[in-house]
């Protein structure tokens, strides 16, 4: 459970400074809402957005110095902002549910004396009642520092008051991350919560190519990223609960143009695969002979259909391979499916006037460059008059396609 309400990021590549949402820094901002889709021009750094994720997701897995380099991301100079010298900066404004405070995760990495990154700050923090001051329950400065044990407690650093369980903390590496340290032990669960949370992340990178490929016969819980195991989750799912498969199937199969039905198929080695029943035709086809829009469509709907979903999903143009007139739909099932609790949220960045008519203006964020070079951020229902346009019938993404912002 959980989802980010607000985003901060300083000196990452065109994003020199920008906030989504509401954050520690930015408490009368609207926090961001389950479903956040982010458009603008070519080049504006929507896709830098998405690369932050995809960082913020490498660092865990690898550490700091093997994630600047991972993705062509050509080092931590590379990806610093041109013409800054201060660290590169990201603030998270965390909340695991309606009834929980707001946790707020801050990192900061830099170039030591030898010109390799590693961590400069590491903090989380959570206020302790309504009122108060977020207390830091931890904090790392170069992988030296604090972290409290348990639920409650933290430690005031203006005032130096603190309660509950303190105990000193010193990394042998400061290329790593001490939520992942700390996060693996018991002890610490609120560090734990957090980053369970932060694994629970998935960036879609799918490409029918990929999902065309012959895998192996083991079943496998959750698409990765390109959509290459398509089959695998599949399997899965049969296994798991059959009738319930066969039933995600034939929801599916309603808002894939042209395909009348769709139905798993269990090979002697135990393999499932998917046979796609085309209209005007008496045998079924399977997913290598599919087509790329049937295909991308029918990952990003098996997606939301997950029964244990990932907390937050980022996907990239959807819209790519795609007849415009299937994404207005496809916009709808990922609000739907993105709901209004905490268990789902998802980021989606796109070109399509189409996808983004079915959205509202608070859901919707406009990248644009200033004459600096660097991006700024701004939901459209901070233009003047959007908020009211929407509601006497104009769509969003009508709007943008006549140039209202940008």
């Amino acid at each position: 459970m959980g989802k980010i309400e607000g985003i901060s990021i300083r000196n990452y590549g065109s994003l020199k400074d920008i906030t989504l949402g509401k954050t520690l820094s930015h408490q009368k901002e609207k926090p961001l809402s389950n479903m956040t889709t982010i458009i603008g021009p070519s080049g504006n750094g929507k896709s830098t957005i998405a690369d932050v994720f995809g960082f913020i997701a490498d660092c865990l897995e690898m550490g700091i110095e093997a994630a600047c380099d991972a993705g062509n991301r050509g080092g931590f100079e590379q990806i610093r902002s041109q013409g800054i010298e201060d660290a590169i900066r990201f603030e998270l404004y965390y909340r695991e549910s309606s009834n929980t405070r707001p946790i707020t995760y801050e990192l900061a990495m830099d170039l030591d004396r030898s010109g390799r990154p590693y961590v400069a700050e590491e903090r989380l923090r959570q206020r302790v009642e309504s009122q108060g001051r977020p207390r830091s329950f931890l904090h790392l400065q170069n992988g030296t520092g604090y972290a409290f044990e348990g639920n409650t407690g933290g430690q005031d650093d203006e005032t130096g008051v603190s309660d509950g369980v303190k105990i000193p903390v010193s990394l042998s590496d400061s290329r790593k991350l001490g939520v992942v340290t700390l996060g693996a032990m018991k002890q610490y669960s609120r560090i734990e919560k957090f980053l369970k949370f932060l694994r629970s992340w998935y960036l879609c990178y799918f490409t029918p190519d990929a999902a065309r490929r012959i895998q192996t016969s083991a079943p496998q819980p959750y698409l990765d990223r390109i959509g290459s195991n398509l089959n695998n989750v599949a399997q899965y799912m049969y296994r798991e609960n059959k009738a319930d498969f066969v039933r995600t199937l034939s929801d599916i199969q309603t808002k894939l143009p042209g395909i009348d039905k769709i139905e798993p198929l269990k090979m002697p080695n135990g393999q499932v695969v998917l046979q796609f029943w085309e209209k005007g035709f008496s045998e079924p086809f399977f997913s290598h002979k599919m087509s790329d829009g049937t295909l991308k469509l029918f990952a990003y709907y098996l997606l939301l259909h997950e029964k244990n979903a990932r907390q937050l999903v980022f996907i990239e143009e959807p819209e790519n391979g795609l007849y415009h007139h299937y994404l207005s739909d496809l916009a709808v099932e990922m609000r739907k499916s993105a709901g209004t609790g905490f268990s789902k949220q998802l980021f989606v960045t796109t070109h399509s006037p189409f996808f983004v008519n079915s959205l509202k203006p608070d859901d919707v964020w406009v990248l644009k460059k200033d004459e600096s070079g660097f991006s700024t951020a701004r939901r459209t229902s901070e233009y003047e008059f959007v908020t009211e346009l929407t509601e006497e019938g104009v769509e969003v993404g009508d709007l943008w396609y006549d140039k209202y912002f940008g």
